[in-house]
């Protein structure tokens, strides 16, 4: 007769256990794989997959029983790592929304706004527009796999039962709100300084002409001078993105 321990059960369960609570945590916060469009129950089998195919890379974790008084703490502790880590990926993608509503501001065309059911917000048509292409270049340039692999790494600093206090105290999700309003300025300084210099000539001529309708002429030209900023900025948009990207990432890495 096979008999089967309860060590047994713990040693095959809780090493793939503890790894699928972690990534429906990302599943829950990450913006692109959080989308409604996906069902539930494909997140969770692949994120029991994840779990499953990762066993070869988690070698030397602490195995905590199911039936531990920690159980819950360590439960806790596993889906909050999951949701930081959707979280930082979700202020990569706040940083380019935020330089498109700063391109926006500039062209004047803040004023046309609309409900974004992603985030329950309104938002103006440059921010989704951008958001839009973030989404792309995020699924492009492999940020998915990038972010499903942080989760693996991220168990080189937060163990299994590593402590949430200790986990926060090690964990400076802070320093990205610095890192999103620098990357925002990066991408929008070129275009609101380009639209500056427009508005500056506009004035010039106003000055010069003031018979003629500046604000007439004045709104197509801005306009029209910052859809082609636009157009010329888009294929620079990856570079500080993915470096965004990758200073999120390196949170969870321990490095």
């Amino acid at each position: 007769m096979i008999s089967i321990t309860e060590a047994q059960l713990t040693a095959w369960i809780a090493p793939i256990f503890w790894p699928f609570l972690r990534m429906l945590g990302m599943f829950g916060a990450s913006p692109v794989l959080s989308v409604r469009a996906i069902p539930t129950r494909t997140k969770i089998c692949l994120a029991f997959f994840i779990a499953l195919a990762a066993q070869a890379s988690l070698t030397n974790q602490p195995v905590v029983s199911l039936n531990d008084p920690s159980t819950v703490g360590t439960a806790v502790h596993e889906v909050l790592i999951g949701l930081a880590i959707g979280f930082a990926v979700r202020l990569v993608f706040a940083s380019v929304e935020l330089a498109g509503e700063l391109m926006g501001l500039q062209m004047g065309l803040n004023f046309a706004m609309f409900f974004d059911a992603m985030t329950s917000s309104q938002a103006s048509a440059v921010s989704r527009f951008f958001g839009n292409m973030a989404i792309l270049l995020f699924v492009v340039s492999n940020g998915h796999l990038m972010v499903m692999m942080a989760v693996i790494k991220s168990y080189d600093a937060f163990p299994v039962n590593h402590g949430i206090l200790q986990t926060y105290g090690q964990l400076k999700l802070y320093t990205m709100g610095a890192d999103l309003f620098a990357t925002a300025l990066w991408i929008s300084l070129p275009l609101v300084g380009m639209l500056l210099m427009v508005n500056l000539t506009l004035g010039i001529v106003s000055r010069i002409a003031p018979q003629m309708n500046i604000y007439a002429v004045g709104f197509p030209v801005i306009l029209t001078v910052g859809l082609m900023g636009i157009a010329a900025g888009l294929p620079l948009l990856d570079a500080p993105m993915m470096s965004l990207m990758v200073r999120a990432m390196a949170l969870f890495s321990g490095s």
